[in-house]
């Protein structure tokens, strides 16, 4: 294994554990049952923005890493 490969590897170990923690971090789009049988939501008008824009990050981050994540496989099956 050259050291090409090897460093390949390991970004695209990194990538996927970075992945894992960023989906992990956002939150649900929907509150489910139970939301539906409590009637409420925990935000209130001061935090509601506020959520969606870490939410939309969170997402362009996900976005981004994923498709590093994917051209890293792709790098790596051609070596």
């Amino acid at each position: 294994m050259d050291k090409l490969t090897l460093v390949t590897m390991i970004v695209q170990v990194v990538c996927a554990v970075v992945l894992i923690v960023v989906i992990a971090l956002q939150s649900g789009k929907s509150a489910g049952l139970s939301g539906a049988i409590s009637g409420g939501s925990s935000e209130n008008f001061l935090t509601k923005g506020k959520n969606r824009t870490v939410d939309a990050k969170l997402a362009s981050v996900t976005k981004w890493i994923a498709g590093l994540f994917m051209l890293l496989t792709f790098i790596l099956n051609l070596l």
